[in-house]
Formats: structure tokens, C-alpha cells, sequence
């Protein structure tokens, strides 16, 4: 008689199902509850979007530079709305007073970096950063600023008149300025020899909009 032929273990038909069962993009973030949230990006931080929210008044889905001031500043920290509207700048490259929801995130996201710099430089956790701090701070963000001009910022945004340090504000103002017209300088130089030339209206357009933001 012949053998029975079998087969070890026996062969098991492929389950139909996978456990646990995978998401959908629902499943993983939930649908928007308003018409602002739908316009960020899908992730975004609910406190971030809660904090557009509570100061976008009209709910059109932009803020002006006095709503995102509100919206920036909490109990142990406030911004000027210089700062502000320097802030604004960064992201349109003109001198306007409404962002939406992208820039208000970039802008969230990089004020944490820029906190996280400033805490990183003020060692002795005075709440200001002095001259050889700022050199370092500004180093951190891609500026090489020369000695004489450190002493000038110094001199410019201690707001004690004492030339003893700069506060956080004070620090956003500055960082965002040097970094700013750095940039600028950088697109003229394009040797990177750390020179170059401006014609009067190249200079005038580059500085007058840090100047009067």
C-alpha cells in the first residue's frame, strides 16, 4: 500500500486580516472641527492651532501683527511689536501686517529655537545675555559679528542703559536683524570674500525695511 504523503506543518490558508489592523489617514489624524483648522497642515500642534484660533477675531485665516503679538505672549513672556512685525517681515520679505497659518507655524516653531539658543547662551540665568554671549548666540546663527559692532548692539538693545546685557526680546530684535541684513550682504557678496557693492537705492532698499518695521 502506498505511503500517505503529508505535510509538516500543515499548510494554513493566509489570514484574511492583519492585527492590529492598519490606520487610515482618519484613523491617525482626526478630521478638522473648524474651518481653521483645515487650513493647517495635517499634525500641526493643537496649541499651536488653538492659539490662532483664540486671536484670529474675525476668523477670516490670517492675524495682524497686534493679534499675533497676543497670540505669541504668554504670562512670563512677551514681544515687543517691533519684534513682532520684524518676525512678519522674516516670512514675506515686505513690510505687511497679516500671516496665516503656514507662516504662524514656521514662525512658532523657529521662536523655539530661538528661546532655546538664548538659554543655551545665558549661563548664568541672569534673563540676559551680555557681549561675549550675544558673540556666541549670533555665532549660532550663522554671524560672525566683528567686536566693535557686538558693543554697538549692546549699546543699542540694553534697555537698562548700562551696556550690562540684552533680555529675550530685545535678543529676537537684534538676532533677526543681524541675521537679516547678513543675508542681504551675503546675496551681494557672492565671491564670500566679505566685501561688495551696492549702488545707494541697493542699500537704502536693503535697510530701510529693518529700520522701519
Amino acid at each position: 500500500m502506498a505511503a500517505k504523503q503529508c505535510v509538516y506543518p500543515p499548510t494554513q490558508e493566509e489570514p484574511s486580516d492583519v492585527y492590529p489592523p492598519p490606520q487610515s489617514s482618519s484613523d491617525v489624524y482626526p478630521p478638522p472641527t473648524s474651518k481653521i483648522q483645515a487650513l493647517f497642515a495635517r499634525g500641526t500642534d493643537p496649541e499651536i492651532i488653538r492659539a490662532f484660533e483664540a486671536y484670529d477675531e474675525d476668523g477670516n485665516g490670517s492675524i495682524d501683527d497686534e493679534e499675533l503679538q497676543k497670540a505669541l505672549s504668554t504670562a512670563d513672556l512677551s514681544y515687543s511689536i517691533r519684534t513682532v512685525r520684524l518676525l512678519m517681515f522674516k516670512f514675506n520679505n515686505i513690510n505687511c501686517t497679516r500671516i496665516g497659518p503656514k507662516e504662524f507655524t514656521t514662525l512658532w516653531h523657529d521662536l523655539q529655537a530661538w528661546r532655546s539658543i538664548f538659554e543655551k547662551f545665558d549661563r548664568d540665568r541672569s534673563g540676559t545675555i551680555d557681549n561675549m554671549e550675544l558673540r556666541d548666540a549670533l555665532r549660532q546663527l550663522g554671524c560672525a559679528v566683528p567686536q566693535p559692532v557686538l558693543q554697538l548692539l549692546l549699546t543699542k538693545y540694553d534697555r537698562t542703559g548700562e551696556d550690562i546685557g540684552i533680555d529675550y526680546d530685545s535678543f529676537i530684535e537684534c538676532g533677526l536683524i543681524v541675521k537679516g541684513l547678513t543675508q542681504k550682504f551675503k546675496e551681494k557678496d557672492k565671491r564670500r570674500t566679505g566685501t561688495a557693492t551696492l549702488t545707494y537705492e541697493e542699500f537704502m532698499l536693503t535697510v530701510l525695511p529693518f529700520i522701519v518695521a
